[in-house]
């Protein structure tokens, strides 16, 4: 089965920095482009970043300047630096990954960003 493992959430003061982690496993096949959502409370799941097989990102306007997307092909890992943090940055974030016409989401890992 296809897993999406996160790390690297926690609580962090705002300016701080967080960089978070997921690694695909299992049959997932060849993955076509990796990203990061997140969730905050009461407020619908969006894209925060994304980048491509071919090394192309999108950000969302919000974090664009202050998080990075990078990714590890070799293995199927996918990071998100986020420097900068704010209050409002404060969510879960799920890590997806599309593998032709699939998606996986990871379980989430919440990031708590105090004033």
């Amino acid at each position: 089965q296809v897993q999406l493992v996160e790390s690297g959430g926690g609580l962090v003061q705002a300016g701080g920095s967080l960089r978070l982690s997921c690694a695909a496993s299992g049959s997932i096949g060849s993955i076509n482009f990796m990203a990061w959502y997140r969730q905050a409370p009461g407020k619908q799941r969006e894209l925060v970043a994304l980048i491509t097989s071919g090394g192309n990102t999108n950000y969302a306007d919000s974090v664009k300047g202050r998080f990075t997307i990078s990714r590890a092909n070799a293995q199927n890992t996918v990071y998100l630096q986020m420097n900068s943090l704010k209050p409002e940055d404060t969510a879960v974030y799920y890590c997806n990954a599309h593998s032709g016409i699939r998606a996986y989401w990871g379980q989430g890992t919440q990031v708590t960003v105090s004033s």
